[in-house]
Protein backbone atom coordinates (compact mmCIF):
# COMPACT_ATOMS: atom_id res chain seq x y z
CA UNK A 1 0.00 0.00 0.00
CA UNK A 2 1.20 3.47 -0.71
CA UNK A 3 1.12 4.88 1.97
CA UNK A 4 22.59 -2.91 -4.18
CA UNK A 5 25.59 -3.97 -4.26
CA UNK A 6 28.03 -2.04 -2.08
CA UNK A 7 31.67 -2.83 -1.48
CA UNK A 8 33.01 -2.74 2.09
CA UNK A 9 34.37 0.69 2.85
CA UNK A 10 36.64 2.06 5.52
CA UNK A 11 35.10 4.48 8.05
CA UNK A 12 36.70 7.39 6.21
CA UNK A 13 35.18 6.45 2.84
CA UNK A 14 31.92 4.84 3.86
CA UNK A 15 29.11 6.40 1.76
CA UNK A 16 26.15 8.32 3.12
CA UNK A 17 23.55 5.61 3.93
CA UNK A 18 20.95 7.56 1.96
CA UNK A 19 23.21 7.94 -1.07
CA UNK A 20 22.16 4.65 -2.67
CA UNK A 21 19.99 1.64 -1.89
CA UNK A 22 21.90 -1.25 -0.34
CA UNK A 23 22.07 -4.89 -1.38
CA UNK A 24 20.45 -6.07 1.89
CA UNK A 25 17.19 -4.43 0.76
CA UNK A 26 17.06 -6.67 -2.31
CA UNK A 27 18.24 -9.74 -0.40
CA UNK A 28 15.47 -9.12 2.12
CA UNK A 29 12.87 -8.89 -0.65
CA UNK A 30 14.02 -12.21 -2.14
CA UNK A 31 13.86 -13.81 1.31
CA UNK A 32 10.35 -12.42 1.84
CA UNK A 33 9.27 -13.91 -1.50
CA UNK A 34 10.79 -17.30 -0.65
CA UNK A 35 7.62 -18.70 0.88
CA UNK A 36 7.75 -21.91 2.89
CA UNK A 37 5.12 -24.65 2.36
CA UNK A 38 3.06 -25.65 5.40
CA UNK A 39 0.98 -28.41 3.82
CA UNK A 40 -2.74 -28.15 3.08
CA UNK A 41 -5.95 -27.07 4.76
CA UNK A 42 -9.66 -27.44 4.05
CA UNK A 43 -11.84 -24.46 3.14
CA UNK A 44 -15.57 -24.78 3.82
CA UNK A 45 -18.05 -22.40 2.19
CA UNK A 46 -21.50 -22.19 3.73
CA UNK A 47 -24.61 -20.17 2.98
CA UNK A 48 -27.86 -19.55 4.81
CA UNK A 49 -31.11 -21.17 3.68
CA UNK A 50 -33.82 -19.95 6.02
CA UNK A 51 -32.60 -20.69 9.53
CA UNK A 52 -30.40 -23.59 8.45
CA UNK A 53 -26.91 -23.47 7.04
CA UNK A 54 -26.37 -25.11 3.67
CA UNK A 55 -22.90 -26.46 2.92
CA UNK A 56 -21.85 -25.16 -0.50
CA UNK A 57 -18.68 -27.15 -0.74
CA UNK A 58 -15.38 -28.15 0.84
CA UNK A 59 -12.09 -27.71 -0.99
CA UNK A 60 -8.42 -28.19 -0.22
CA UNK A 61 -5.95 -25.31 -0.18
CA UNK A 62 -2.17 -25.37 -0.29
CA UNK A 63 -0.74 -23.25 2.53
CA UNK A 64 2.49 -21.25 2.54
CA UNK A 65 3.98 -18.89 5.10
CA UNK A 66 6.13 -15.81 4.67
CA UNK A 67 7.59 -12.93 6.64
CA UNK A 68 7.33 -9.18 5.99
CA UNK A 69 9.64 -6.29 5.33
CA UNK A 70 9.80 -3.90 8.26
CA UNK A 71 8.10 -0.55 7.67
CA UNK A 72 8.46 2.63 9.70
CA UNK A 73 4.70 2.61 10.41
CA UNK A 74 4.51 -1.11 11.31
CA UNK A 75 2.02 -1.98 8.55
CA UNK A 76 2.71 -4.41 5.73
CA UNK A 77 3.42 -2.85 2.33
CA UNK A 78 0.59 -3.84 0.00
CA UNK A 79 2.90 -4.54 -2.93
CA UNK A 80 4.69 -7.11 -0.80
CA UNK A 81 1.47 -9.07 -0.16
CA UNK A 82 0.59 -8.89 -3.87
CA UNK A 83 3.99 -10.29 -4.80
CA UNK A 84 3.85 -13.05 -2.18
CA UNK A 85 0.39 -14.06 -3.37
CA UNK A 86 1.70 -14.31 -6.94
CA UNK A 87 4.47 -16.62 -5.74
CA UNK A 88 2.09 -18.74 -3.67
CA UNK A 89 -0.38 -19.18 -6.53
CA UNK A 90 2.38 -19.88 -9.05
CA UNK A 91 3.87 -22.60 -6.85
CA UNK A 92 0.62 -24.57 -7.17
CA UNK A 93 0.59 -24.24 -10.98
CA UNK A 94 4.07 -25.63 -11.54
CA UNK A 95 3.85 -28.98 -13.32
CA UNK A 96 0.31 -28.45 -14.62
CA UNK A 97 -0.03 -29.16 -18.35
CA UNK A 98 2.62 -30.02 -20.93
CA UNK A 99 4.13 -26.52 -21.12
CA UNK A 100 4.76 -23.89 -18.42
CA UNK A 101 1.81 -21.70 -17.48
CA UNK A 102 2.70 -18.10 -16.74
CA UNK A 103 0.59 -15.60 -14.85
CA UNK A 104 -1.51 -13.35 -17.10
CA UNK A 105 -3.80 -11.58 -14.61
CA UNK A 106 -4.50 -10.89 -10.96
CA UNK A 107 -7.36 -9.14 -9.19
CA UNK A 108 -6.97 -8.47 -5.49
CA UNK A 109 -8.69 -6.63 -2.65
CA UNK A 110 -6.87 -5.24 0.36
CA UNK A 111 -9.17 -6.15 3.24
CA UNK A 112 -7.23 -5.21 6.37
CA UNK A 113 -3.93 -3.60 7.28
CA UNK A 114 -1.20 -6.17 7.87
CA UNK A 115 1.18 -6.37 10.84
CA UNK A 116 4.81 -6.45 9.64
CA UNK A 117 5.95 -8.22 12.85
CA UNK A 118 3.69 -11.25 12.35
CA UNK A 119 3.98 -14.05 9.74
CA UNK A 120 1.48 -14.16 6.88
CA UNK A 121 -0.11 -17.42 5.78
CA UNK A 122 -1.20 -17.83 2.16
CA UNK A 123 -4.00 -20.30 1.46
CA UNK A 124 -4.19 -21.14 -2.27
CA UNK A 125 -7.37 -22.74 -3.56
CA UNK A 126 -7.26 -24.58 -6.89
CA UNK A 127 -10.35 -23.28 -8.70
CA UNK A 128 -9.67 -24.96 -12.06
CA UNK A 129 -7.00 -26.41 -14.32
CA UNK A 130 -8.24 -26.31 -17.92
CA UNK A 131 -6.53 -27.18 -21.18
CA UNK A 132 -4.78 -23.79 -21.37
CA UNK A 133 -5.67 -21.83 -18.22
CA UNK A 134 -5.28 -22.39 -14.48
CA UNK A 135 -7.24 -20.32 -11.96
CA UNK A 136 -6.31 -19.89 -8.30
CA UNK A 137 -7.79 -18.01 -5.33
CA UNK A 138 -5.37 -16.79 -2.66
CA UNK A 139 -6.14 -15.54 0.84
CA UNK A 140 -3.34 -13.82 2.77
CA UNK A 141 -4.17 -14.39 6.45
CA UNK A 142 -2.98 -12.92 9.75
CA UNK A 143 -4.48 -13.59 13.18
CA UNK A 144 -7.07 -15.82 11.50
CA UNK A 145 -8.43 -13.07 9.23
CA UNK A 146 -7.71 -12.21 5.59
CA UNK A 147 -5.68 -9.08 4.87
CA UNK A 148 -5.76 -9.65 1.09
CA UNK A 149 -8.02 -11.74 -1.14
CA UNK A 150 -6.90 -12.37 -4.71
CA UNK A 151 -7.92 -14.41 -7.73
CA UNK A 152 -5.30 -14.99 -10.38
CA UNK A 153 -5.00 -16.84 -13.68
CA UNK A 154 -2.16 -18.56 -15.52
CA UNK A 155 -1.95 -19.53 -19.20
CA UNK A 156 0.23 -21.75 -21.34
CA UNK A 157 1.82 -20.00 -24.32
CA UNK A 158 -0.56 -19.50 -27.24
CA UNK A 159 -0.61 -17.75 -30.62
CA UNK A 160 -3.26 -15.23 -31.63
CA UNK A 161 -3.95 -11.66 -32.68
CA UNK A 162 -1.39 -9.16 -31.47
CA UNK A 163 -1.07 -5.38 -31.15
CA UNK A 164 -0.07 -2.91 -28.46
CA UNK A 165 0.05 0.79 -27.55
CA UNK A 166 3.24 2.56 -28.53
CA UNK A 167 5.70 3.39 -25.78
CA UNK A 168 5.66 7.14 -25.07
CA UNK A 169 8.81 9.23 -25.28
CA UNK A 170 10.75 9.61 -22.04
CA UNK A 171 14.24 10.74 -21.03
CA UNK A 172 16.90 8.13 -20.43
CA UNK A 173 16.58 6.78 -16.86
CA UNK A 174 20.29 7.26 -16.21
CA UNK A 175 19.80 11.01 -16.79
CA UNK A 176 17.26 11.26 -13.95
CA UNK A 177 18.03 11.42 -10.22
CA UNK A 178 17.08 8.44 -8.09
CA UNK A 179 15.06 8.84 -4.92
CA UNK A 180 18.25 8.17 -2.96
CA UNK A 181 19.99 11.08 -4.69
CA UNK A 182 17.02 13.35 -4.04
CA UNK A 183 16.97 12.28 -0.38
CA UNK A 184 20.48 13.64 0.10
CA UNK A 185 19.28 17.13 -0.80
CA UNK A 186 16.32 17.33 1.60
CA UNK A 187 16.13 17.48 5.38
CA UNK A 188 13.47 14.80 5.74
CA UNK A 189 14.41 11.68 7.80
CA UNK A 190 11.40 9.71 6.55
CA UNK A 191 12.36 10.24 2.91
CA UNK A 192 15.99 9.29 3.62
CA UNK A 193 14.91 6.11 5.40
CA UNK A 194 12.48 5.27 2.58
CA UNK A 195 15.20 5.75 -0.05
CA UNK A 196 17.81 3.72 1.80
CA UNK A 197 15.67 0.63 2.43
CA UNK A 198 13.96 0.32 -0.96
CA UNK A 199 14.84 -2.69 -3.21
CA UNK A 200 13.46 -0.90 -6.31
CA UNK A 201 15.19 2.03 -8.00
CA UNK A 202 12.53 4.61 -8.94
CA UNK A 203 13.26 7.63 -11.15
CA UNK A 204 10.41 10.07 -11.73
CA UNK A 205 10.34 11.83 -15.08
CA UNK A 206 8.32 14.75 -13.65
CA UNK A 207 10.20 14.84 -10.35
CA UNK A 208 9.53 13.36 -6.91
CA UNK A 209 6.55 14.42 -4.79
CA UNK A 210 7.69 12.90 -1.50
CA UNK A 211 8.50 16.23 0.13
CA UNK A 212 7.08 18.90 -2.20
CA UNK A 213 4.12 18.86 -4.63
CA UNK A 214 4.77 18.75 -8.36
CA UNK A 215 4.85 22.01 -10.30
CA UNK A 216 2.00 21.03 -12.62
CA UNK A 217 -1.48 19.95 -11.51
CA UNK A 218 -1.54 17.12 -14.04
CA UNK A 219 -3.12 13.72 -13.31
CA UNK A 220 -0.34 11.72 -14.95
CA UNK A 221 3.32 10.87 -14.57
CA UNK A 222 6.00 8.45 -15.79
CA UNK A 223 8.44 6.53 -13.61
CA UNK A 224 11.43 4.41 -14.62
CA UNK A 225 11.90 1.45 -12.28
CA UNK A 226 13.98 -1.68 -11.83
CA UNK A 227 15.34 -3.88 -9.05
CA UNK A 228 18.57 -2.53 -7.56
CA UNK A 229 20.42 -5.74 -8.46
CA UNK A 230 20.18 -8.81 -10.71
CA UNK A 231 17.43 -11.36 -10.14
CA UNK A 232 17.35 -15.11 -10.86
CA UNK A 233 16.00 -16.19 -14.27
CA UNK A 234 12.57 -17.17 -12.95
CA UNK A 235 9.57 -15.70 -14.85
CA UNK A 236 7.31 -16.11 -11.79
CA UNK A 237 9.74 -14.15 -9.61
CA UNK A 238 10.02 -11.33 -12.17
CA UNK A 239 6.21 -11.11 -12.39
CA UNK A 240 6.03 -10.98 -8.59
CA UNK A 241 8.63 -8.20 -8.35
CA UNK A 242 6.82 -6.20 -11.05
CA UNK A 243 3.60 -6.58 -9.04
CA UNK A 244 5.51 -5.46 -5.95
CA UNK A 245 6.89 -2.37 -7.70
CA UNK A 246 3.54 -1.51 -9.31
CA UNK A 247 2.09 -0.52 -5.93
CA UNK A 248 4.73 2.09 -5.04
CA UNK A 249 3.68 5.05 -7.16
CA UNK A 250 0.38 4.27 -8.88
CA UNK A 251 -1.73 6.62 -6.73
CA UNK A 252 0.68 9.54 -7.20
CA UNK A 253 -1.14 10.99 -10.27
CA UNK A 254 -4.07 11.68 -7.95
CA UNK A 255 -1.83 13.61 -5.57
CA UNK A 256 -0.20 15.51 -8.44
CA UNK A 257 -3.57 16.59 -9.79
CA UNK A 258 -4.44 18.16 -6.43
CA UNK A 259 -1.05 19.69 -5.62
CA UNK A 260 -0.24 17.31 -2.76
CA UNK A 261 2.96 15.64 -1.55
CA UNK A 262 3.36 12.47 0.51
CA UNK A 263 4.71 14.59 3.38
CA UNK A 264 1.39 16.45 3.78
CA UNK A 265 0.25 15.63 7.37
CA UNK A 266 -3.42 15.82 6.33
CA UNK A 267 -3.09 13.04 3.79
CA UNK A 268 -4.69 9.62 4.35
CA UNK A 269 -4.00 7.18 1.53
CA UNK A 270 -4.42 3.41 1.33
CA UNK A 271 -4.77 0.93 -1.53
CA UNK A 272 -8.23 -0.63 -1.79
CA UNK A 273 -7.91 -3.00 -4.75
CA UNK A 274 -5.35 -3.86 -7.40
CA UNK A 275 -5.60 -5.46 -10.84
CA UNK A 276 -2.75 -6.37 -13.17
CA UNK A 277 -2.58 -7.97 -16.61
CA UNK A 278 0.72 -9.44 -17.80
CA UNK A 279 0.94 -9.21 -21.60
CA UNK A 280 4.52 -10.11 -22.52
CA UNK A 281 7.62 -11.41 -20.73
CA UNK A 282 9.55 -8.75 -18.87
CA UNK A 283 12.48 -8.55 -16.48
CA UNK A 284 12.15 -6.63 -13.24
CA UNK A 285 15.93 -6.11 -13.05
CA UNK A 286 16.02 -4.13 -16.30
CA UNK A 287 14.62 -0.62 -16.78
CA UNK A 288 10.83 -0.51 -17.11
CA UNK A 289 8.90 2.68 -17.97
CA UNK A 290 5.75 2.88 -15.84
CA UNK A 291 3.30 5.43 -17.29
CA UNK A 292 0.48 6.31 -14.90
CA UNK A 293 -2.66 8.45 -15.02
CA UNK A 294 -5.76 9.07 -12.91
CA UNK A 295 -9.06 9.48 -14.79
CA UNK A 296 -11.13 10.29 -11.69
CA UNK A 297 -11.24 10.90 -7.94
CA UNK A 298 -14.45 11.18 -5.90
CA UNK A 299 -16.07 10.04 -2.66
CA UNK A 300 -12.75 9.72 -0.83
CA UNK A 301 -11.48 7.32 -3.53
CA UNK A 302 -9.21 7.80 -6.52
CA UNK A 303 -8.58 5.57 -9.52
CA UNK A 304 -5.25 5.24 -11.34
CA UNK A 305 -4.17 3.12 -14.29
CA UNK A 306 -0.68 2.34 -15.53
CA UNK A 307 1.26 0.69 -18.35
CA UNK A 308 4.67 -0.94 -18.02
CA UNK A 309 7.00 -0.89 -21.04
CA UNK A 310 10.37 -2.58 -21.40
CA UNK A 311 13.18 -0.31 -22.55
CA UNK A 312 12.85 -1.72 -26.10
CA UNK A 313 9.18 -0.63 -26.26
CA UNK A 314 7.31 -3.88 -25.50
CA UNK A 315 4.14 -3.42 -23.43
CA UNK A 316 4.75 -5.78 -20.50
CA UNK A 317 1.77 -5.13 -18.25
CA UNK A 318 -1.28 -2.99 -17.56
CA UNK A 319 -2.24 -2.07 -14.00
CA UNK A 320 -5.27 -0.49 -12.29
CA UNK A 321 -5.76 0.47 -8.68
CA UNK A 322 -8.32 2.33 -6.62
CA UNK A 323 -7.21 3.87 -3.37
CA UNK A 324 -8.63 5.72 -0.43
CA UNK A 325 -7.56 9.34 -0.85
CA UNK A 326 -8.67 11.62 1.98
CA UNK A 327 -7.52 14.85 3.57
CA UNK A 328 -7.97 14.98 7.34
CA UNK A 329 -9.39 18.30 8.44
Amino acid sequence: MTDDLTDPASPDTRPDPAAAPSLPALIELLEVLDLQPLGSAHISVKGAAGDAETDLGLSSAAVFVGQSQKQHHGRVFGGQVLAQSVIAAGRTVEGVGDTPRHIHSLHGYFVRAGDDSHPIRFAVENIRDGNSFSTRRVHAIQYGKPILSMITSFQSQSDGLEHQDAMPAAPDPESLPSLAEVARTVDDPRTRHFARDRPIDLRHVEGQIHVRPGRQLAPQQSVWLKAIGPLPDDPLLHAAVLAYASDYSLLEPILRRHGLAWSDPRLRVASLDHAMWFHRPGRADEWVLYTERSPTAQGGRGLSTGQMFSSDGALIATVAQEGMTRLKG
